[in-house]
């Protein structure tokens, strides 16, 4: 869907570039999560393939063509959700959404997409009487409201319930299993490990990992087991390290000669990755939905 090369591009007050000639390609029907700190160029990245910013070097094609060819019907193709939901806040759900979609060829049906975040029962509220967590959910309305072959998503659940949050995950997933791609950048690693396919992350301009999270759990991760059992009445573990030739036999004699707990692999977690990559620990989001 998009082939990144060579990618270069630096603000006109800035002396150093931002980003720093990155390639990557995002295939069609995958959900790719780009990942990285503050700052790290994620937002610069996403705004050029957008065509929000000009000037960069380097070549990034959508569907094969240079998007320096492509026109404003490049936009019936994409839909974006932004972390920060922009609504007219004297208008009702409704009528953004009608306003929006007025702007598109090709409409998708607002009762069945606000029924399914929700928010249907609310069509008719002011904006302005929205909490964050409903104007989030109402901004993947938006992104989906011309039936796009690409889906942009940033920060996608932040601020969100648990439940809430499931209904936008699935809806994604359904998305990418129709056919549609999907470019998702998000803090919560948790959300990145259930939809992504393949992950690449950015740190200073330049792309350090990409690959998909099994991969990089495996890469990353520690070939233990660790059991927890109980001896005396007492809660102990032990670790076994399965690099080694024997250690196979000798979990299997351990399992059946002790009183076992709990079992764990030394898998990493995704956001363990983050922060060896990366080097900067992760703010836990908040929740704000309603």
């Amino acid at each position: 869907m998009f082939d990144v090369k060579d990618l270069m591009f630096t603000y006109p007050k800035n002396k150093e570039a931002t980003i720093k000639g990155i390639s990557f390609d995002i295939k069609k029907g995958e959900i790719f999560g780009f990942l990285g700190p503050s700052g790290a160029g994620k937002s610069t990245t996403q705004k050029l393939l957008l065509k929000l910013l000009s000037g960069a070097t380097g070549d990034i094609r959508f569907n094969g063509t240079s998007i320096l060819e492509l026109k404003s019907s490049f936009y019936e193709s994409i839909g974006v959700s932004f972390e920060m939901p922009i609504h007219f806040t004297k208008m009702t759900a409704y009528e953004n959404i009608r306003f929006f979609q007025d702007l598109y060829e090709k409409k998708a049906d607002i009762e069945t997409l606000m029924t399914r975040v929700g928010l249907w029962k609310d069509k008719n509220k002011l904006i302005s009487e929205y909490s964050k967590g409903m104007k989030i959910r109402l901004n993947i309305v938006r992104a989906l409201i011309n039936q796009p072959v690409m889906l942009f998503l940033d920060e996608p659940t932040n601020g969100l319930d648990p439940k809430n949050a499931m209904i936008l995950k699935d809806m994604i997933r359904e998305y990418r299993d129709q056919g549609g791609t999907v470019f998702i950048t998000s803090h919560i690693m948790s959300d990145i490990e259930q939809l992504c396919d393949r992950v690449a992350f950015i740190v200073d301009g330049k792309i350090v990992e990409l690959s998909s999270p099994r991969d990089l759990k495996i890469q990353y991760g520690e070939k233990v087991i660790k059991v927890e059992y109980i001896e005396n009445g007492k809660k102990l573990d032990q670790t076994f390290d399965m690099t080694l030739k024997d250690s196979k036999k000798a979990l299997s004699q351990f399992i059946l000669d002790h009183d076992i707990e709990t079992i764990h692999s030394g898998e990493t977690t995704l956001e363990d990755i983050f922060i060896k990559v990366t080097g900067v620990s992760l703010k836990a989001p908040e929740t704000h939905d309603a």
